[in-house]
């Protein structure tokens, strides 16, 4: 039946139309943005599985940042605990010097104070980011640094922070706890009547006697002791710049991984949204003429009343 109030065929085609021009919108979407879920409406679960994996790619990111810093801190007082068993070496090696009868010390010792002076500098230049693990306050409650080493989700939803604890009782040269100091460096010492510290050990006045001999013996032990527990010191650091390391390059594996992962989930194939595009192309030009052809049947019917 020819209709002039409802073209069934100009309908149809119309909705065709329609639908085509609405999957053009969708490709064309995906295509300018690069995703195929980019809204919750596109895919609701692969939308929240992305979002909460993006949520935790900027965790692992900080921790990364985090891990960053703690290395670039551990590194700085590793050079500078080298830097100070050097000096350290060369101070001992001026104590054997003085050892020598008929020496003048007094000389000698106005070299050991260039190289105690040194030695607190080194100290207290060993500072990143505001922060100086070879020196501090013993008295101080909060002798322990944590770096953030790790972030994880369980499979609850529950996140858990794993840290890295730095003991700096085990890397303190200089202790600023006054007379209670028990730094490597400023630790007292004594031999006979003699008190003295690796930072202010003084010979100048020693003399060739026996006594004074024996002092000077001590103090190159001391010194040396002092030259043992800074290697360890060194040691121990290393070993925890080595582990900071390692969860570094870790976090930095985690955050390709999930950057893939959210890809497989919503990146568009664009190989297959342009040839879609094309198809829809043809489809839609397709879809106008088959239009245009059903608008024209209702001319027809003005000739049967000519």
């Amino acid at each position: 039946m020819s209709s002039i109030n409802t073209n069934v065929a100009s309908m149809t085609a119309l909705q065709t139309l329609r639908s085509t021009n609405a999957e053009m919108l969708q490709t064309q979407n995906r295509i300018s943005t690069g995703l195929r879920v980019a809204s919750a409406s596109d895919n609701a679960a692969y939308w929240s599985i992305a979002t909460t994996m993006r949520s935790d790619r900027s965790s692992i990111s900080t921790v990364s940042d985090a891990l960053g810093l703690g290395s670039a801190t551990a590194e700085i007082a590793t050079k500078g605990i080298e830097s100070a068993i050097e000096v350290a070496g060369q101070l001992k090696d001026k104590l054997l010097a003085a050892r020598t009868p008929g020496i003048d010390r007094a000389k000698i010792q106005s070299e050991i104070k260039e190289l105690q002076d040194s030695l607190q500098s080194i100290v207290d230049g060993a500072s990143f980011n505001g922060q100086n693990w070879l020196t501090g306050d013993s008295a101080d409650t909060t002798t322990t640094r944590s770096i953030v080493s790790s972030f994880t989700r369980g499979s609850d939803g529950s996140i858990s922070i794993g840290t890295i604890t730095i003991d700096l009782d085990d890397t303190r040269l200089v202790d600023t706890n006054g007379s209670a100091a028990t730094g490597i460096l400023n630790t007292e010492a004594s031999s006979g009547s003699t008190s003295y510290t690796v930072l202010s050990l003084d010979i100048s006045a020693l003399t060739d006697s026996t006594d004074d001999l024996a002092v000077i013996e001590d103090m190159m032990k001391t010194v040396d002791t002092a030259i043992g527990s800074m290697t360890d010191a060194a040691t121990s650091l290393g070993a925890i710049k080595t582990r900071i390391d390692i969860q570094k390059d870790f976090a930095d594996s985690m955050k390709s991984a999930i950057d893939k992962g959210v890809g497989q989930l919503v990146d568009a194939d664009m190989n297959e949204e342009s040839t879609r595009l094309q198809a829809l192309q043809v489809k839609q030009q397709l879809g106008i003429q088959a239009l245009s052809i059903a608008n024209q049947g209702a001319q027809s019917i003005l000739s049967l009343f000519r």
